[in-house]
């Protein structure tokens, strides 16, 4: 059965390195899908695969077809989304990538954004696994462009407002028509263990920690060389994180 994963949190958290190592891993176990859901596309740079179309530019070419009327009558729409999107996916030996790209243009993308869910739930099903790369506020999921979450992991950093964050999204996320399984939060860039206003924070919020991610010394110069994250060492904290999440998500 397919497994969705979905990585969320405030902007600067550490959300596309520790979603990229979680794809990584997960590769090793069976097939994975990785989503980008996020405008800025980093996602590809951590894995270290090209990227030359979004899922966006798709979804507007055919909106685009559908207003000229270029598109055939007897060619259903939901077809020919579903072959751009084909079209945008970077295939890899161990994973495969699809970048959202900019949200919408102008003018209503109810419809479009039906056809998408569609398209990307039958895609996911291809896969053993999909870890989603998420924008900060979680908008890709508000407007139903995934359908279910099996895991949604709450990424912060150690402090009160990256934790309040946090439990916000816990909060958004109950106020919106998808199904998630279990939600869990990720706490990143620890020091010398978590401080005890931050482990008091996360019992007040009844939020449920699965991992306490340390510092990487070891990304700053992957970053600095344009490497990709997937290249960070056996045992490194971040990849320690990730396989962490993985062993106790039963995965």
């Amino acid at each position: 059965m397919a497994t969705m994963i979905v990585v969320a949190g405030k902007g600067g958290v550490g959300k596309t390195a520790i979603s990229s190592l979680l794809a990584d891993s997960l590769s090793k176990k069976g097939v994975v899908l990785a989503i980008d859901a996020d405008p800025s596309t980093n996602l590809n740079t951590a894995l270290g695969l090209p990227l030359s179309c979004t899922v966006g530019k798709a979804r507007e070419d055919l909106t685009e077809d559908i207003t000229k009327g270029t598109i055939s009558p007897t060619v259903a729409k939901q077809d020919v989304l579903d072959m751009k999107i084909r079209e945008a996916m970077v295939e890899s030996s161990k994973i495969d990538l699809l970048a959202m790209g900019r949200p919408e243009g102008p003018g209503c993308y109810c419809a479009a954004n039906h056809m998408l869910r569609l398209s990307i739930d039958r895609l996911a099903k291809n896969y053993d696994y999909t870890v989603v790369d998420s924008e900060a506020g979680l908008e890709h999921i508000s407007r139903r462009t995934t359908q279910d979450i099996d895991v949604l992991l709450t990424v912060s950093d150690p402090t009160i407002r990256g934790i309040t964050a946090a439990a916000r999204v816990k909060d958004l996320i109950k106020e919106m028509r998808t199904k998630v399984g279990k939600i869990y939060l990720v706490v990143n860039r620890v020091k010398n263990g978590l401080p005890p206003d931050i482990d008091k924070a996360i019992t007040d919020l009844g939020l449920e920690m699965i991992a306490a991610v340390y510092e990487d010394p070891n990304l700053a110069e992957l970053e600095v060389k344009g490497k990709p994250i997937i290249e960070l060492p056996p045992n490194s904290p971040l990849r320690n994180g990730a396989e962490e999440i993985i062993s106790k998500l039963g995965l």
